[in-house]
């Protein structure tokens, strides 16, 4: 079978597609859906755009009456609504208003008193969600996709692929991937793990057959201010960033269940953290503060799933 690639870029990251066919005319013809599927997504759900849903949802904050959504941005809020549940209100999509205080690109560290003032428009528990209708009650505050966007775009990527017939390939967004399939001799497709404090170098090689992978760290999106580094995962309990693991994988069915879960692992720190992933019996990654790696991907005969 033929090989193909497909890089582009979307959702601010490299993006690649690797699907296995008969032949090239039809998978440029899937790879063009699916490249048009991202943009779709992209224009809906980015809060950078002003005629994006996101947008339309902030808008709405503090009018009583609220925002009826179309079922596709129910089903995430369903979504959102239940990781914020499962993680102890640590998985919040109301902490928009805590990235306009934290603007990484700045090289400042804001007052304590301005991460205050933002937190007072944080909080899933302030929202009214009562599908399809969303009341945000506090003026300014803000939904923020962004913790799990490109890992259901990956998802729907990959089921778009499916769907158009191709049986092996892989969905690369960003680093977040789905499997569609093995490569057709049965072989895994083998993915490296980046180190955080090098990014030149993988600290780990993973075999993925099936199902979804993610990694969240400290070091894409950050800042490093007088020695001190301040990655983009804010604490909604406390709006200043997360500290106690430089980054977090996990292997699940799907993309999205992955990145949910290595951010709640990265929001929960060291120990917290690695009691989530193992409570969920996911396999994952992780190195700590120290640089220290554990979990069960962590050996080398763990390393196929």
């Amino acid at each position: 079978m033929l090989l193909a690639r497909y890089p582009w870029k979307a959702l601010g990251s490299p993006c690649e597609l690797h699907l296995y066919g008969d032949s090239r005319a039809e998978l440029d013809l899937v790879a063009d859906a699916a490249q048009s599927l991202v943009a779709r997504i992209e224009r809906t759900y980015s809060r950078y755009r002003d005629d994006s849903v996101v947008t339309a949802i902030n808008r709405s904050a503090g009018d009583s009456r609220g925002i009826v959504v179309d079922d596709e941005t129910a089903n995430l809020l369903d979504y959102a609504d239940t990781a914020w549940r499962h993680s102890d209100g640590l998985f919040d999509v109301t902490s928009g208003s805590l990235r306009k205080v934290w603007n990484l690109k700045s090289g400042r560290v804001p007052e304590r008193d301005e991460v205050t003032r933002a937190l007072e428009r944080v909080g899933w528990a302030k929202a009214r969600w009562e599908r399809p209708r969303l009341v945000l009650p506090v003026a300014g505050m803000e939904l923020d996709f962004g913790g799990f966007g490109k890992e259901w775009a990956v998802d729907c990527v990959a089921e778009l692929c499916h769907s158009r017939g191709v049986r092996h390939g892989m969905v690369d967004l960003g680093g977040d991937l789905r499997a569609i399939g093995r490569h057709p001799d049965g072989r895994p497709w083998v993915v490296g793990i980046r180190d955080p404090r090098e990014p030149a170098k993988a600290m780990a090689s993973l075999s993925l057959s099936r199902g979804g992978l993610a990694t969240s760290g400290d070091y894409e999106r950050c800042m490093v201010v007088d020695g001190v580094r301040y990655t983009h995962i804010l604490d909604p309990r406390t709006g200043w960033p997360v500290s106690g693991l430089r980054s977090a994988t996990a292997l699940a069915p799907t993309c999205l269940v992955a990145g949910t879960a290595t951010t709640v692992a990265m929001l929960k720190g060291e120990r917290g953290g690695a009691r989530f992933l193992d409570s969920l019996g996911l396999p994952n990654l992780r190195m700590d503060a120290r640089g220290r790696i554990s979990g069960s991907l962590a050996s080398p005969s763990a390393r196929a799933a």
